[in-house]
């Protein structure tokens, strides 16, 4: 069993206070004892033993009280300490409060997404959430069938799953789906509560394939305008370009435009009245020359 100095001291501590205790328990027995034996001889030899012991326990409360005092300070300084390896727990806690920040950023829901709130039910302000768990696919538990922290281009839509406490039926709830590089929106959900009160939920996103650009990305759920909890993942790889071929499709809207010049054509139709010019007209004219 491995002992640190001061529980070593403590222990000593201890089991010299047993000593005492019991040694004036053996002490008072002996002189109660003594004083009632015939023989002056064994009176006295039981007598002395009981002030021996006494005695003794005297001693060892004096022990006792010089160990607890005194002992693990000139133990300290026989043998340097080994306190700063005691001491990195608390350095070890002090990432957590340098994490908290940026969640106690106290994230806020949009004000055009606030303008689109329904529900005017009083949100329970002990709900609460986990932290979603990101994945492609949900299983029938809502549960991500392969939860992970990255996903690779191209996504199509992503699902973020959750349990939940206390929550209120009716009441606004809100999933924001934020591209943490320049803390774009590419996704908000923000309705009535649907659910129970407890239980396993889950947010989706399914923006324009291009949204999902390489990068971290975080989901920040509210109940009401009370911000509850955020999670994040990793995108990786380029996303696909597929949005500049969508302009392509308004310049054909703009051709049927030009067929109206050609309704002008049928200015030139007196052209074929042309056809008829008389000039066959000539062809008698020339019938005439055998009269001569």
């Amino acid at each position: 069993m491995n002992l640190d100095i001061a529980t070593a001291i403590g222990m000593a501590f201890f089991l010299l206070l047993v000593g005492v205790l019991f040694s004036l328990y053996l002490g008072i027995r002996a002189l109660v004892s003594g004083k009632k034996l015939l023989y002056f001889r064994k009176r006295r030899e039981m007598v002395a033993r009981g002030w021996r012991l006494i005695l003794l326990a005297l001693i060892m409360a004096v022990i006792a009280i010089s160990v607890n005092q005194f002992a693990e300070p000139v133990i300290y300084k026989a043998f340097p300490p080994s306190p700063t390896i005691t001491l990195t727990p608390t350095i070890t806690l002090t990432p957590t409060i340098t994490n908290t920040p940026s969640i106690t950023s106290t994230p806020s829901i949009p004000s055009d997404v606030q303008t689109g709130f329904a529900s005017t039910t009083t949100p329970n302000p002990d709900a609460i959430f986990s932290a979603p768990v990101f994945g492609r696919s949900l299983d029938d538990n809502y549960q991500p069938e392969e939860p992970a922290i990255e996903f690779a281009n191209p996504i199509n839509k992503l699902y973020g799953a959750f349990s939940y406490n206390n929550m209120t039926a009716g009441a606004q709830w809100t999933a924001l789906w934020y591209r943490v590089a320049d803390w774009q929106l590419i996704c908000a959900e923000s309705l009535p509560w649907d659910g129970g009160t407890g239980g396993y939920g889950y947010t989706e996103c399914q923006p324009s394939p291009d949204l999902w650009q390489p990068g971290e990305f975080e989901v920040q759920i509210f109940v009401g305008l009370q911000w509850v909890i955020s999670s994040r993942f990793t995108v990786t790889g380029d996303a696909p370009t597929a949005i500049p071929s969508a302009t392509p499709t308004l310049t054909p809207s703009l051709s049927p435009t030009a067929t109206p010049t050609l309704t002008k054509t049928p200015t030139q139709t007196p052209l074929l009245t042309q056809t008829p010019t008389l000039k066959p007209t000539t062809a008698p004219a020339s019938t005439q020359t055998p009269t001569r």
